[in-house]
């Protein structure tokens, strides 16, 4: 911008007017202290300054303007008509203007002349701003070096301090520093330690390709030793604007570990071994001993079936018995009797794992026709069985039919004598195989359960119910076995589900089970858990 500083309104019109048919940017002041106020607020590049003017000539605007430090560097040409000896001239130079032109004087000339010096100051202001921002970028610089040789120095005493092996190296790999742990493994700095492979440099070298840390497990010897140990080499890099200007390595002994993990592994693969093995051995015994029972179980059925056949002939033929000896009888009948009872539940025991083949089974369906085939004890009790909607499940159908008709016979049989027996079943979809899951109605799992209102037990015996021959209650109370909940169990771990049991003694029993909606495992993963 260019500052027209001039009294005389003609003078300033007539000169503007000709400074904007050039394109260039004007400003103007009538007085010299108008100018000095314009020229502490507003930036220019060349002030045409006349030099008559009142109160404040000429000469004193220029010694003013060279004191501004902003405005010392301001070019300044003196226009004057009448201050036109040489004396004048000299003083116009002496006050700090750079060219000193009479009136009348041609326009060409005078503009070459303000283009000229409107051209030099505006280099010398772009050359000041570079001055400015490279002295700024220079003091930026020393200071950021200053900063960086004390993390240097920092971290070279970081790593000295620490018990292992340390170094540094710039970005390509060279050597900078180490720390006194270095010379265990290298006699001088620009050694590199050995590895049973090699040296270290190689592991350096990929790190400077990765661009990344690198963490490596080499095995180094010391000097004047011939067995090399084991030790992790991690090399990190220190980056700047995203590129790594210098890389820090460590060397850590885990000689030790590495063999106790080699033991230890040794260890685990042996003992896999045996594992596999005994589990064989296992799988044989299992199913020698499922056939044992199973053959024996069919052998006892004979000679007790001539127990029964004989007590019976005994009873008819022979009557009428005396009263001792058909109390006897009777106490042979029952005996008996139990003894089915328990070789038949044996065998169902033993033969839950013969039936692998899942399906998908509507459980409504199921407990239809089994309430059907309960439909003479449940009304010989007067017990109600009420059932919501049930599922449609991926399952075993004879062993999930095994289960409803163990848990509904358990309610028939330990309900209180004083209480009509009623057995409500629902089921419901939940989150996650937990009993006690939140219900989401397109849930992975399903929950059911089977409540009643009998005897219950005390929950103190809540996980022994589930034992094999288990009883809470005598024989001549309450007949059974034992095995009932047990086989129930057992059918509900072979679908991967679960079961829990929740009484109040005097106020019913409540088995909840959850059981997986699709079956995901495969008959080999069945038979790998060997239940």
């Amino acid at each position: 911008m260019v500052l027209i500083v001039d009294d005389n309104q003609e003078n300033v019109f007539s000169l503007k007017t000709l400074l904007d048919l050039h394109k260039f940017d004007v400003d103007t002041a009538n007085s010299g202290e108008e100018a000095l106020k314009k020229i502490l607020k507003n930036t220019y590049s060349l002030i045409i300054l006349d030099v008559q003017m009142p109160d404040m000539d000429g000469f004193e605007v220029a010694e003013a303007v060279s004191g501004y430090s902003k405005s010392k560097d301001i070019p300044i040409i003196f226009l004057s008509a009448v201050n036109t000896h040489k004396k004048f001239i000299t003083k116009g130079y002496a006050s700090g203007g750079i060219d000193y032109v009479t009136k009348p004087f041609d326009p060409d000339i005078l503009l070459l002349k303000i283009k000229t010096f409107y051209k030099l100051s505006e280099q010398t202001r772009r050359l000041q701003e570079m001055d400015r921002v490279l002295r700024d970028e220079i003091e930026f610089r020393k200071r950021a070096e200053s900063r960086l040789k004390d993390n240097v120095a920092e971290l070279e005493s970081i790593l000295e301090s620490i018990p292992q092996v340390a170094f540094t190296t710039d970005f390509d790999g060279n050597v900078e520093f180490v720390n006194q742990n270095w010379y265990q493994f290298a006699g001088r700095r620009d050694e590199f330690p050995q590895c049973e492979e090699g040296d270290i440099r190689q592991y350096i070298k990929t790190a400077i390709r990765a661009q990344h840390q690198q963490v490596n497990e080499v095995k180094v010897k010391k000097l004047g030793t011939e067995a090399f140990r084991f030790y992790v080499l991690y090399l990190t890099p220190v980056k700047h604007h995203g590129i790594a200007s210098k890389w820090v390595g460590i060397l850590t002994d885990i000689h030790e570990q590495k063999i106790a993990a080699q033991l230890l592994e040794k260890r685990v693969q042996e003992r896999t071994t045996e594992l596999v093995h005994a589990n064989q051995k296992l799988e044989e015994s299992n199913y020698e001993l499922q056939q044992f029972a199973f053959i024996a179980s069919h052998d006892l059925q004979e000679p007790l079936r001539k127990i029964q056949v004989f007590s019976n002939l005994l009873n008819e033929k022979y009557t009428p018995p005396s009263v001792q000896a058909q109390g006897y009888l009777e106490k042979i009948n029952l005996s008996a009797e139990r003894l089915r009872k328990l070789i038949a539940d044996v065998l169902d025991y033993s033969n839950i794992k013969g039936e692998t083949a899942f399906s998908i089974v509507d459980l409504n369906g199921v407990l239809e026709r089994l309430l059907t085939d309960l439909e003479v004890v449940i009304r010989a009790k007067g017990a109600t069985i009420t059932a919501g909607p049930l599922p449609t499940l991926e399952v075993i159908p004879v062993q999930i039919r095994q289960v409803f008709q163990n848990l509904i016979s358990n309610a028939l049989k330990f309900a209180r004598k004083d209480v009509p027996c009623h057995i409500e079943i629902t089921a419901e979809h939940v989150a996650e195989k937990a009993v006690d899951a939140a219900a989401v109605p397109d849930g992975d799992y399903c929950r059911i359960t089977v409540r009643d209102n009998g005897i219950g037990f005390s929950e103190d015996y809540a996980e022994k119910i589930f034992e094999i021959f288990q009883r809470l209650n005598t024989s001549e109370r309450y007949e059974g076995t034992g095995i009932g909940l047990a086989i129930v169990k057992k059918v509900i771990d072979r679908h991967y589900g679960l079961i829990a049991a929740r009484s109040v003694e005097s106020q019913g029993t409540c088995f909840i089970m959850v059981f997986p909606v699709r079956q995901t495992a495969s008959v080999e993963a069945l038979e790998h858990l060997n239940i």
